[in-house]
């Protein structure tokens, strides 16, 4: 008998595989569509999906250094801008206060709403 209060295996590695495919489609667009070296043939960037509390959802195998600061950014995007924040929307940041890391990144954020 199934229950609630365990996730079922099978449906937890599908949508770790998932998310984590979307991840990686998100890398392969934005190298294919950079003008930067360091983007196209270095690969120095990292992509990942956060849920709405900013934790880490899943990541693409890039540069995941970039991810300890990145939920710190998306966390202060949140916390500013939580009640504003829709689809479509795309926010820029590289406060360094604001979990930014040096000023040449800059992390982008699309804003997408998943539903159960």
């Amino acid at each position: 008998m199934y229950t609630t209060s365990q996730p079922d295996p099978v449906r937890l590695e599908i949508f770790k595989n998932l998310y984590q495919f979307i991840a990686e489609q998100m890398g392969i667009v934005l190298q294919n569509t950079a003008a930067s070296v360091n983007i196209k043939e270095r690969l120095d960037f990292s992509c990942a999906i956060f849920d709405a509390a900013g934790l880490l959802v899943a990541n693409a195998p890039h540069i995941p250094v970039h991810l300890g600061s990145m939920s710190e950014s998306v966390r202060s995007l949140i916390n500013d801008h939580g009640d504003t924040i829709k689809p479509g929307n795309v926010y820029l940041s590289n406060n360094p206060y604001n979990g930014g890391t040096h000023l040449p990144d800059v992390y982008s954020n699309y804003p997408c709403i998943l539903r159960n």
